[in-house]
């Protein structure tokens, strides 16, 4: 058997980035769904618990470098794949997978868990695949099948006790909210009720007249046709299908065909059921995009720990740079376009932490009223004449607990959105109400059911279709022109509005609009305020020279940061590890500052350098920084936490903050 090394073993013994690659592992490992990513040769390259819980395979099996052929090997021997020759079956998969072709199955394993299985190519590199254990799901919609069934069965039935009374029929069919039909054997409908006039201005008081390819359109009667002809054989049929009303609405149905049998046994006609099921195929579609978002969120904010990092030493070196040479000619040339590329991949690794929902928020208890017509004030500038921009906040006072500042950037966003997409003239319309939401309408957007505010941005623009509906929160999807936008915009609100404990949906097609609906947790309105203190002072002071600790596992981060500490006037030590800074604090005295990672390898990290040097005195300020999103890490009381990268200013703010009373 191959010698198999553990991942822990294995950073033990590679170089410090690799130690990363740990990290980002330990993140992996917490998710419930699996994950593989096999190379070109179909090598296991990375892997995570979840992968060889879900399939139960043995431990030893996943190591870097296990090939694709072992698993799928494994599986046909223990019959995973049904009857047949292992051998053919395992070539016959290892072909398929050379293939390198995306791919999204269900397979059900023999214990009977169902998995959902997704593969995606990684050109060049190999492919991705995603294991999801959707066993209750399946469960969930098959009790839905059921009930589903036994209701059209039952209405099937009254149906038929009715149809000797058709005044009764039709007053109690006019009332269901579903589409009832009959036609007999020959096609020809002998009974429709109000749903077909409210739909497709048919006259129901002359059902023979009515034509279903008419009204339904010839593509969407030829998807119906087959079912019509198996109902008429004797088979009672169920499908789901999209059609369109008069008024051009795009409505998703499900129709349940039921054969009327005679005396004789043959079928005399069919009675025919449809339900509007498009807000369900809706709150499907809007959990699916959570589930991905969610994914993607997760991803993002694992990333982001080492760009900061990158982009810490690149904007450090960069500026050190233009202090050194201020009269270099090649500073305007070369070196400020790139300090100001990596400043603006900053702001890029700022939006997507602000979609992974782990973005520092400054929450406080915000009227919505007065902040939507602020909102109001400020875009009215950025709109054409013609373009007219009517608000309604109503005359109840709206309170939410929220980022003030974030909520006022992300409506001018969603107003600026709407411009865009109106053009010069139109009207965009901004309102704000109380609302109370029930847990119907509150599972499909993951709130809980109670009072909210509901923010509405409308649009009479172009619409969106449904591709564009389905990626507009994903980050980096943009429908504007290169280089007019990041794609971050949409992604970071929808990040906002969730890590504030709320909700947004969007409802929009093309030619008809859009409308963007926010909804945020109603709050009770603060209490008076005593007073302020007049005596507020300077956002921050010059530190004072003294000696300054820098703990980091980074030479190159070090190299950077070290530059700001000798800037702002300190003589500098350095750590790599947390055991040395410990070791420095206890035995130097006069240090004035303690500058730390969190994230240090070995078993101490830099929180508890810093709770050591707080509680013993042993430096004046404690700052701790990361690569990481703020919320990804415990605050502690008193000691500020700068995120990567950072200007000089931004530190001298926290050293200020950090500074022992």
């Amino acid at each position: 058997m191959t010698n198999v090394c553990s991942p822990e073993e294995v950073v033990a013994a590679a170089p410090a980035p690799l130690e990363r690659y740990l990290t980002l592992q330990t993140g992996l490992d917490l998710l419930d769904q699996g994950l593989s990513i096999f190379d070109r040769d179909l090598r296991l390259v990375a892997w995570n618990k979840a992968y060889v819980r879900l399939l139960d395979f043995p431990e030893e099996m996943a190591y870097l470098g296990a090939p694709f052929e072992s698993f799928i090997g494994y599986n046909a021997r223990r019959g995973e794949y049904g009857p047949g020759d292992p051998d053919a079956l395992v070539a016959e998969r290892v072909a398929a997978a050379r293939t390198f072709k995306p791919h999204e199955i269900e397979r059900v394993r023999p214990d009977g868990r169902v998995l959902r299985i997704r593969g995606e190519p990684v050109p060049g590199h190999g492919f991705v695949t995603l294991y999801l254990d959707v066993t209750e799901q399946r469960r969930a919609e098959h009790i839905i099948r059921e009930h589903n069934a036994e209701l059209e069965a039952r209405v099937a039935a009254r149906t038929g006790e009715l149809q000797r009374s058709e005044e009764r029929v039709r007053l109690i069919m006019d009332s269901i909210p579903a589409l009832v039909a009959y036609f007999d054997r020959r096609r020809v409908y002998a009974y429709l009720n109000r749903g077909y006039r409210d739909w497709f201005l048919v006259d129901t008081a002359r059902p023979e007249c009515a034509s279903a390819k008419q009204f339904l359109g010839e593509s969407v009667y030829a998807v119906v046709k087959p079912h019509v002809l198996r109902a008429l054989a004797g088979e009672t049929r169920s499908f789901e299908y999209e059609l369109f009303t008069h008024e051009g609405q795009r409505r998703a149905v499900r129709t349940s065909l039921v054969p009327d049998h005679g005396p004789d046994g043959s079928v005399a006609g069919c009675f025919e059921l449809t339900f509007d099921i498009t807000e369900e195929k809706r709150s499907q579609a809007l959990l699916a995009r959570a589930h991905k978002l969610e994914s993607l969120g997760h991803l993002t904010g694992g990333l982001a720990h080492d760009f900061n990092n990158i982009l810490t030493v690149v904007i450090g070196n960069l500026a050190a740079l233009a202090d050194e040479r201020p009269g270099d000619p090649a500073l305007p040339e070369y070196v400020e376009p790139a300090l100001e590329a990596a400043r603006r991949g900053a702001d890029l690794v700022r939006g997507l932490l602000s979609f992974a929902r782990r973005q520092p928020l400054q929450a406080a208890a915000v009227h919505v009223g007065a902040l939507v017509e602020t909102v109001a004030r400020l875009v009215r500038r950025s709109l054409p004449e013609t373009l007219r921009l009517e608000v309604d906040v109503g005359d109840a006072p709206l309170w939410t607990w929220i980022d003030a500042t974030l909520l006022e950037q992300a409506l001018l966003n969603l107003v600026l959105n709407a411009r865009d997409a109106s053009g010069a003239d139109g009207c965009i319309s901004l309102r704000a109400r109380a609302a109370h939401i029930d847990a119907t309408v509150a599972a499909p957007l993951q709130l809980s059911e109670g009072d909210c505010v509901r923010i509405e941005v409308e649009d009479h623009g172009s619409g969106m279709d449904e591709y564009t509906l389905a990626h507009l929160f994903e980050p980096f999807f943009t429908t504007k022109a290169p280089g007019r936008g990041t794609g971050l915009g949409m992604a970071v609100v929808y990040g906002f509005i969730k890590q504030s404990g709320g909700a947004i949906d969007v409802r929009s097609a093309p030619g008809r609009g859009t409308t963007v609906t926010v909804w945020l947790p109603a709050a009770e309105p603060p209490a008076p305020e005593a007073g302020t203190d007049e005596a507020g002072g300077a956002l921050h002071r010059a530190a004072d020279r003294g000696l300054a600790l820098l703990v980091d596992d980074d030479a190159q981060v070090r190299r950077a940061i070290r530059r700001s500490l000798l800037e702002l006037g300190y003589v500098v030590l350095e750590a790599d590890s947390g055991p040395e800074a410990l070791k420095l604090l206890a035995n130097t005295p006069g240090i004035t500052l303690l500058l730390s990672d969190v994230v240090l390898g070995g078993e101490i990290d830099g929180s508890a350098v810093a709770q050591a040097a707080r509680m013993q005195g042993q430096a004046g300020a404690v700052v701790l920084m990361s690569g990481n999103a703020p919320g990804d890490l415990p605050r502690l009381p008193g000691i500020p936490l700068l995120t990567k990268p950072f200007t000089s200013e931004q530190l001298a703010r926290a050293i200020e903050e950090g500074s022992s009373p």
